[in-house]
């Protein structure tokens, strides 16, 4: 079963969101409120995805979460915001996001959007795998 982490400041979308993972069948090992809980529960719980809001609470934001997530981590991002203006889109897309959900959204965009990511990241890591491999021939 794949672990996600929700970093989401509203509560009750929280909610919403992690009682849906959980009847997809994921694991939610944790909420953040702001970036810097979001980056200690990587840490901690070392999640296959995480799911990020990017207007959070904090100094940081969510794009700048996903940087350290994506960069240090190397665990996948899939955006879920209620932004898509063309300023937003382009900062998040210089982090590489696994996905890019906009609220409101349905069941189904948001299932197959994860698995899409997690398919993504396996192949992903299983080809750099491979390369290492290869080159240490």
């Amino acid at each position: 079963m794949e672990k996600i982490l929700v970093v989401e400041d509203d509560t009750i979308i929280a909610l919403t969101i992690q009682g849906r993972l959980k009847e997809f069948g994921y694991e939610v090992v944790g909420r953040a409120s702001t970036g810097e809980d979001a980056i200690k529960k990587v840490k901690e719980f070392q999640p296959d995805l995480v799911l990020m809001d990017i207007h959070i609470k904090g100094p940081i934001d969510g794009i700048q979460t996903a940087e350290t997530v994506y960069g240090f981590y190397n665990i996948p991002v899939v955006y879920l915001t209620a932004y898509s203006d063309e300023k937003t889109l382009e900062r998040a897309q210089k982090t590489s996001p696994f996905g890019y959900v906009v609220k409101p959204f349905s069941d189904d965009t948001l299932r197959t959007t994860i698995k899409m990511a997690i398919l993504k990241d396996r192949d992903t890591k299983e080809k750099e795998k491979i390369r290492t491999l290869a080159s240490s021939d």
